[in-house]
C-alpha cells in the first residue's frame, strides 16, 4: 500500500464530510446568522471578545492539537494501518468532530457557559459538582503529561552531557513565542488591523522567530524548564484572552499547519511504501486491540478535552454563529488530517512488519525534518523547526488545560446569584488560587513521569468524551432538537474507556501488591482511576435519569431550536 492514497482517501473523506455532514449538522440543531453572540453581548475585555472566524479557529486548533494525534497513531500501527485508519476516518467523522462542535454550539446557545454549568441547567446542581470534579482531575493529568512532554523536548542536554541543539533551539523559539504574542496581542487591540494584515504580520514574526530562536539557542536542564514551563502556565491562565493566548495560539496555528502540510506534501513526493501489513494480530505486547486501539489514538478520533475548550473558551470569542462549524467540525477534520499523516509515517518507517524503535516524536520529527530538507532546509534547521512544532503541539494545550483547569476549580466552589459565600469559597473562587492549587498538584502528578500517567490520562480523556456525549444528548433533546447522531458514540466512548480503566486499576493492584511502587506515582495513580470511574458513574447515572425524562422537560426550556425542520 502507498502512504499516498491513504492521505488523499482521508483528505476526501473528512473534506466530504465537513462540507454535508458539518453543514447538515448546524441545519438539523439550528444556526441564526442575524443572532449576537455571547462575544457580542457579554463582552468583557477578558474571556468574552469577539474574534475573527480564522482567529477562533487558531485558538480551537492550536488548543486541541496536543501530543495525541502524532503519538496515538504511531503507537497504534502497531496492529496494522487498518484498524488505525478506519478509526481514524470514523472517530473523527461520527465521534470528535459531532462532539466538538455539539459543545461549541451548545455553550454559543447558552451566554458561552462551560459544560459544567450546561449540566447544571439541564441536569441539576449534584451533575454539576461532579463533572466539574472529574474535569479538575482530568485537567491535572493533562498537565502533568503534557507539562513533563515540553520539558523533556527543551532539555538542552543528553544523557551524556552533550549539548542537543535542536531541543535547545525549540525552547529558544518558544519563549520567543511568548514575549512575541503579548506584543502582536497589543498591537491588535490597538489598531484592529485587517484579516489580511494579520496574516502577514504573523508569517514575517513566525519566520523572525525560527531564525533567531535557532542562531540563539538555550541550554537549560529538563527540571529548569519544568519550572519555566509551569510559571508559563500560571501567566497563560490568568491573563486576558486577548493577550497572550489568542495571539500566540494564531501564530503557532501556521507553524502546526506548516508542519501538517510539509508532512502531506512529503508524502506525496516521496510516495512511501506501507511496511506495515493491513492487520497484525488483536494482541499486541500483551494489550488487546480493544480497548487500547481507542484509547491510544485518543485525540486523532474523539477526546473529551477538545469539549473543554470548545466551551470553555472558543464559544466565548465566536463572532458570527455560523463560524461554529468551521471552528468545531473544521478543526477536529485537520487533526485527523495530522493522525493520518503520522500513521503513514510510522507505516513507512517500520521493517518486517515492526514499528521503528524510538519515541514517537522522534519517528515523527525524523520523517518529516527530511521532508523539509527536500524543500532546501538544512537538515539542522529542519530538526530545530520540527522540535519546535512537536513542543508547539503540546505546549499550547498546556495553556488552555491551565485555564480550563481554574475556571473548573472555580466554578466547583461558586454559588449562585445572590447566595453568600463562605471565606473558603471566596479564597477558592480566586483565580490566582484556583490556579495555584491546579498547577500544584499538577506538578507532583508531572514528577511521575509522562509514560506513567499517559495511559491513565487517555482513559480519563475518552471517559470525558463519553460523559460530554450524554450531557450533550440531554441537552438536545431538553431543547427540542434532534439528538440520535450522538447515542452511538455515547454509548461506544463509555464502554471503551470504562473498560480501560477497569485494566490500569487492576495493573496498578497488581504493582502494588508486588511491592514495587511509590505512594507519589503508583498509588497516586490508582486513587486517581478509582475516583474517576466513581466519578464517571455517578454523572452517567444522573445523566441517564434526566435524558429518559427530557422529553418531559422540552416545553418548559426557553432555548428553542431556531431552524425550521
Amino acid at each position: 500500500m502507498n502512504g499516498v492514497v491513504l492521505v488523499t482517501c482521508a483528505i476526501v473523506i473528512l473534506a466530504v464530510a465537513y462540507r454535508f455532514y458539518g453543514k447538515w449538522l448546524a441545519k438539523t440543531w439550528g444556526i441564526d446568522p442575524n443572532a449576537l453572540t455571547p462575544a457580542h453581548r457579554l463582552e468583557d475585555g477578558q474571556d468574552y471578545t469577539p474574534s475573527s472566524k480564522f482567529t477562533v479557529f487558531a485558538n480551537q486548533f492550536s488548543s486541541i492539537t496536543g501530543a495525541g494525534p502524532v503519538t496515538g497513531p504511531i503507537i497504534a500501527a502497531a496492529y496494522g494501518w487498518l484498524p488505525a485508519f478506519l478509526w481514524l476516518m470514523i472517530g473523527g467523522v461520527f465521534f470528535g468532530a459531532v462532539q466538538d462542535f455539539a459543545a461549541l454550539y451548545a455553550s454559543m446557545k447558552n451566554d458561552g457557559k462551560s459544560m459544567g454549568v450546561l449540566i447544571e441547567k439541564y441536569i441539576g446542581t449534584t451533575g454539576r459538582r461532579l463533572f466539574l470534579l472529574f474535569c479538575w482531575v482530568f485537567s491535572l493529568l493533562v498537565i502533568a503529561a503534557f507539562g513533563d512532554i515540553v520539558a523533556t523536548t527543551f532539555n538542552g542536554f543528553a544523557k551524556d552531557g552533550s549539548m542537543v541543539l535542536p531541543n535547545a533551539a525549540a525552547a529558544s523559539i518558544s519563549m520567543l513565542f511568548i514575549f512575541v504574542a503579548i506584543a502582536f496581542g497589543l498591537f491588535i487591540k490597538k489598531f484592529n488591523p485587517s484579516e489580511k494584515v494579520r496574516f502577514v504580520i504573523a508569517i514575517v514574526l513566525l519566520i523572525a522567530m525560527l531564525y533567531v530562536g535557532i542562531d540563539l539557542p538555550i541550554y537549560l536542564d529538563r527540571m529548569t524548564w519544568l519550572y519555566i514551563i509551569f510559571a508559563y502556565i500560571f501567566f497563560a491562565s490568568i491573563m486576558p484572552m486577548w493577550l497572550l493566548k489568542q495571539p500566540r495560539d494564531y501564530i503557532s496555528a501556521f507553524l502546526l499547519l506548516m508542519m501538517i502540510a510539509g508532512g502531506v506534501i512529503g508524502i506525496f513526493i516521496a510516495q512511501p511504501t506501507l511496511n506495515m501489513p493491513a492487520f497484525t494480530s488483536f494482541s499486541v505486547g500483551g494489550k488487546d486491540l480493544f480497548p487500547i486501539l481507542f484509547i491510544t489514538i485518543a485525540c486523532g478520533a474523539v477526546s473529551g478535552f477538545h469539549s473543554l475548550v470548545s466551551s470553555g473558551t472558543s464559544s466565548k470569542t465566536l463572532d458570527k454563529e455560523q463560524d461554529a462549524v468551521f471552528v468545531g467540525y473544521g478543526s477536529m477534520c485537520v487533526e485527523s488530517v495530522l493522525g493520518v499523516v503520522s500513521l503513514v509515517i510510522a507505516c513507512a518507517a517500520a521493517s518486517n512488519g515492526h514499528v521503528a524503535s524510538g519515541t514517537p516524536f522522534q519517528i515523527f520529527s525524523g520523517a518529516v525534518a527530511g521532508f523539509f530538507t527536500m524543500f532546501g532546509l538544512s537538515q539542522t534547521a529542519a530538526a530545530c523547526i520540527m522540535t519546535m512544532c512537536v513542543s508547539a503541539l503540546a505546549l499550547t494545550t498546556l495553556d488552555a488545560v491551565g485555564r480550563i483547569g481554574r475556571m473548573s476549580f472555580q466554578e466547583l466552589f461558586s454559588v449562585d446569584e445572590g447566595q453568600e459565600m463562605t471565606t473558603i469559597q471566596k479564597i477558592c473562587v480566586n483565580k490566582y488560587f484556583a490556579t495555584v492549587i491546579t498547577l500544584f498538584f499538577g506538578f507532583l502528578l508531572c514528577l511521575g513521569g509522562y509514560m506513567n500517567i499517559w495511559p491513565l490520562f487517555g482513559s480519563a480523556n475518552q471517559l470525558l468524551s463519553a460523559m460530554v456525549l450524554i450531557c450533550l444528548t440531554v441537552f438536545l433533546k431538553t431543547t427540542g432538537r434532534k439528538s440520535f447522531m450522538l447515542y452511538v458514540p455515547m454509548v461506544v466512548m463509555f464502554c471503551v474507556t470504562m473498560t480501560a480503566l477497569v485494566e490500569s486499576a487492576y495493573a496498578l493492584i497488581i504493582k502494588i501488591a508486588s511491592g514495587n511502587w511509590s505512594l507519589l506515582i503508583e498509588g497516586l495513580q490508582f486513587v486517581l482511576a478509582i475516583a474517576l470511574m466513581v466519578l464517571a458513574v455517578s454523572i452517567v447515572y444522573h445523566c441517564g435519569k434526566e435524558l429518559i425524562h427530557a422529553d418531559d422537560k422540552t416545553a418548559h426550556q426557553d432555548a428553542q431550536p431556531t431552524a425550521t425542520h
